[in-house]
């Protein structure tokens, strides 16, 4: 790599850890092509990236992020997922992990947070941000659906009432 392409390619990762709210760190050795396909393509659906880094690019992009001790997450062959959603990145790494174990999660930076292993996959166990807006607007949404329930039965009762008494006249 030239010493131009190495300067973009850490501005560009200084970007990432800069927007991402979380960057999920991975081992993908022994991973296929079309296996590294099939999970950018997963990721990409929803909102997520998946790059190869070379570690110490890496590094000094983290540092000038402002993202401390990363320098134990990054050794080995090493790509990373990130999303602007604190939880995507996190869910979907960790489905593809299930099914496949050659994608080994390391650990993660949430919100310039670092995170072991297992918190990454129990913050992959929360809901997604769409999942909660969802359930908001649900939530939201009960009591207008009620009020609006309960106003149109009385009208309903009383036409009732009234077509009983007219049958029966």
């Amino acid at each position: 790599m030239l010493r131009s392409e190495k300067h973009e390619f850490v501005e560009t990762l200084e970007e990432v850890y800069k927007q991402s709210s979380s960057v999920i760190v991975t081992h993908y050795h022994g991973l296929s092509v079309s296996q590294i396909t099939a999970l950018r393509k997963s990721l990409r659906d929803n909102g997520a990236s998946f790059k190869i880094v070379k570690n110490t690019l890496s590094k000094i992009a983290a540092d000038k992020a402002g993202v401390k001790d990363v320098a134990n997450l990054l050794k080995g062959p090493t790509a990373i997922a990130y999303s602007k959603d604190p939880v995507m990145a996190a869910k979907k790494v960790v489905e593809f992990a299930k099914a496949n174990n050659k994608l080994t999660v390391i650990g993660g930076i949430v919100d310039n947070e670092i995170l072991s292993a297992a918190q990454v996959i129990e913050l992959s166990k929360l809901p997604s941000l769409d999942e909660l807006r969802g359930k908001i607007i649900g939530v939201l949404q009960a009591p207008a659906s009620k009020i609006v329930g309960v106003l149109q039965a009385a009208p309903a009762q009383l036409a009732r009432v009234i077509q009983a008494y007219a049958d029966k006249n």
